[in-house]
């Protein structure tokens, strides 16, 4: 959930500019009017960009990057899983299979592989960023993984990148699905330099100059000539809080810790999260939990697809969409409505093993080390 070759659309312009600049591959998302939030075809795109620019002596490292000032990409196409899963469409499925798969890529990528997180960075589009070698956020970043407000679960590996935090900011990030701006993205580890975005086309530019051979030391470095401090972040204030009110295995626990604190975040974050599907919750925080403990973003991913089944099953993700993007009315009704009335099959329904594992035919997956 953006030459020398472009991408197959349907529609006048193609949804992913391929092309090279000096020793830099270039892959823009193209999809400006709709935030460039991916589709299958963009995955193919990119996943066949990778191929080519590995195997490409000249090219040093591939930059990605969105259209238009909005965003990156603000996620799959969530409108178009809502309507191939109504119609029982095989397209969700095969959509989740190939952006994991691209994800685990990206994370064991053989050459620097850096992308510009400028605008909205939401769900898919946190997927081709946070793997990266070399991960930018600007002023205008706005980072979030909303998928509990809509039914669904942060998914894209959120269980793995989510959890390699010493504190429960992975967990509050998951769970309340808020923005974050540049200096919170890099406070929980998500990125790991801060450009300015008047400086992008410099950057860029300065990028294709390298030489072929250029290495990861010498990309981080010509970087760095164009970072800066970011703007001052919200987090921070509140990492003890949030350290001290998300270290708990259930959600209830959470909910009463927030309760019991009753400082303004917490009665906003409380406020945030009783607008959540109680499911959701659910799901997320097990998932996340499953995580902390699982070796390898692989397994992660593996996890999160079979939970995937479960999801386009179910009454919530419906009905998020539809409060979300089809009627726009913000107002979800969820099933169950209370959190104590979510059941434990329920529950466990999103942990049952894909018959149809993601890496089973392919050797992708694991993290960058």
């Amino acid at each position: 959930m953006p030459s020398t070759s472009e991408s197959v659309s349907l529609g006048a312009e193609p949804q992913t500019l391929v092309d090279r600049d000096g020793t830099l591959g270039r892959i823009r998302l193209n999809r400006p009017r709709a935030l460039n939030s991916l589709t299958l075809e963009m995955v193919r795109d990119i996943s066949a960009a990778l191929d080519l620019f590995e195997h490409d002596p000249t090219i040093a490292a591939v930059l990605v990057t969105g259209e238009g000032e909005r965003g990156l990409c603000a996620g799959g196409d969530i409108r178009a899983i809502y309507d191939a899963g109504k119609a029982g469409s095989e397209l969700p499925a095969t959509f989740w299979r190939e952006e994991y798969r691209l994800n685990a890529r990206i994370g064991r990528y053989p050459k620097p592989y850096i992308v510009v997180m400028d605008g909205i960075v939401m769900g898919g589009g946190v997927g081709i960023s946070v793997y990266g070698s070399h991960r930018i956020v600007t002023e205008r970043s706005r980072f979030a993984m909303p998928e509990t407000g809509i039914g669904f679960f942060p998914d894209i590996g959120a269980s793995w990148f989510l959890t390699r935090q010493d504190n429960e900011l992975g967990t509050y990030v998951a769970l309340a699905g808020e923005p974050l701006g540049a200096a919170d993205v890099i406070l929980a580890g998500l990125a790991d330099s801060f450009v300015s975005s008047d400086r992008l086309p410099a950057l860029a530019k300065a990028l294709a100059g390298l030489a072929a051979g250029a290495t990861g030391e010498e990309i981080s470095a010509c970087i760095q000539g164009f970072s800066a401090a970011p703007p001052a972040g919200t987090l921070e204030a509140h990492l003890k809080a949030i350290e001290r009110l998300f270290a708990f295995e259930t959600v209830e626990e959470i909910l009463e810790a927030l309760r019991r604190d009753g400082s303004p975040f917490a009665e906003n974050v409380l406020a945030v999260l009783s607008a959540k599907s109680p499911l959701s919750l659910k799901v997320t925080l097990r998932l996340l939990r499953l995580g902390r403990q699982t070796a390898s973003l692989e397994a992660c991913l593996e996890r999160e697809f079979a939970a995937t089944a479960a999801v386009l099953r179910s009454h919530d993700f419906y009905e998020g969409v539809r409060a979300a993007v089809i009627d726009k009315d913000r107002n979800p009704q969820w099933h169950p409505v209370r959190l104590g009335d979510v059941t434990e099959a329920e529950v466990a329904a999103y942990f049952q093993p894909s018959a149809h594992p993601l890496f089973a035919d392919t050797n992708e997956g694991g993290p960058r080390t």
